[in-house]
């Protein structure tokens, strides 16, 4: 079974937007810290951005001031809004459920099949 469904890659020029969604199957969704992840080809997979159960965020420097981390409690949604994608962003994003902000992932959860965000220069 998945607890999360990542949805909203796609390809887009540098310069373009993308929303991506991480849709959450269990209903403890609103008392989980959740990070976005990303893992370029050849690449190790790296945080992106992370929010608290009360929306606290925290930024990789990379995307800082460009994404912008949210989640829906109501709908057991999270999103990341990427606003002026750059080359350097293709990567596949993933979302996971974090032990707390600025922590590890929760590793008895695998991590799911991801959604492919491919920027065009």
């Amino acid at each position: 079974q998945v607890e999360f469904v990542e949805s909203g890659g796609g390809l887009v020029p540098a310069g373009g937007s993308l929303t991506l969604s991480c849709a959450a199957t269990t209903n403890n969704f609103s008392t989980y810290t959740m990070g976005w992840y990303r893992q370029a080809p050849g690449k190790q997979r790296h945080i992106v951005a992370e929010i608290s159960n009360n929306g606290q965020t925290n930024y990789a420097t990379a995307v800082k001031g460009r994404f912008t981390i949210s989640r829906d409690n109501n709908k057991n949604v999270m999103y990341l809004q990427m606003n002026d994608l750059k080359p350097e962003d293709t990567a596949t994003y993933y979302c996971k459920r974090k032990l707390a902000l600025y922590a590890d992932h929760v590793k008895f959860n695998s991590w799911g099949q991801g959604t492919q965000v491919t920027v065009s220069s």
